[in-house]
């Protein structure tokens, strides 16, 4: 007999050994039926990139004890198309991405990759979220990630998703139990203010580290940014229709 729990995919730009997607399928194991197809090695800062210039490689692997699991050698994109069609070749009831290791808070989501698995879902009309833990670390502590995930899928299951839109959630670093609740906000506007370290190699060839500062740019207090500060998780619902409507009027009054 079929089983009637939800089907739900998880993935991550981290890597399929990352602690952060660990313990996300552990949690959604208490959902539904779960799947995970991840990159085999870290993809962040990815963005929506596809694979199409080599072959991309999916392996089974025992990599969880209780949930299906593959690796795959492209991209979190790539593990969501492939998720879908080679692997489960259906329609998953909820993609989940993460726990990532670290914010994927304002203007992040554009570069994120753990982003990018959950637009890639939204566009398949497929309710989706990206979770992050404000931590970088790789032996993060994901306990009180962990607990605002539980609540935001129970939720998604319970209600639904607007069409087209994923959410983006995002967690402090605090200690366990100091998360002051969960608020439904607006992406910040801030950017890199990129710098380039050019460094020589041992063969006196050029090479260079992107580096930079992230500046804020936002003083509005219904930003992701802002909440996080104030030691709150955020959600912010994200579109992966990025036509500015506002502006349409104004470049048809040049008349082109």
């Amino acid at each position: 007999m079929e089983s009637k729990k939800p089907l739900i995919l998880v993935t991550n730009d981290d890597g399929i050994t990352a602690k952060g997607i660990f313990s996300l399928q552990e949690a959604m194991l208490e959902f539904g039926d779960v799947v995970v197809v991840a990159p085999d090695s870290p993809q962040s800062g990815m963005g929506h990139a596809i694979t199409i210039n080599e072959p991309l490689r999916l392996k089974k692997g025992n990599f969880f004890e209780s949930a299906e699991a593959y690796a795959c050698s492209g991209t979190p994109v790539d593990c969501v198309k492939l998720g879908i069609y080679e692997v489960l070749h259906r329609t998953p009831d909820l993609i989940v991405s993460g726990v990532n290791h670290g914010a994927n808070t304002s203007t992040n989501v554009l570069y994120s990759g753990t982003m990018s698995a959950a637009v890639e879902g939204a566009m398949e009309g497929i309710p989706s979220i990206g979770f992050s833990l404000y931590d970088y670390a790789a032996d993060a502590d994901f306990t009180n990630a962990i607990e605002v995930v539980k609540k935001v899928v129970a939720k998604v299951l319970e209600k639904g998703m607007p069409k087209n839109v994923c959410l983006n959630v995002n967690i402090p670093d605090l200690p366990i139990g100091e998360v002051k609740g969960i608020e439904v906000c607006k992406q910040a506007h801030a950017f890199w203010d990129d710098r380039f370290d050019k460094r020589k190699d041992p063969f006196n060839n050029d090479y260079y580290w992107l580096t930079g500062d992230f500046v804020l740019q936002d003083t509005t207090k219904d930003t992701d940014l802002y909440w996080i500060e104030k030691g709150y998780a955020t959600i912010v619902p994200t579109q992966f229709d990025m036509t500015a409507h506002k502006a349409m009027n104004e470049i048809e009054n040049w008349k082109i």
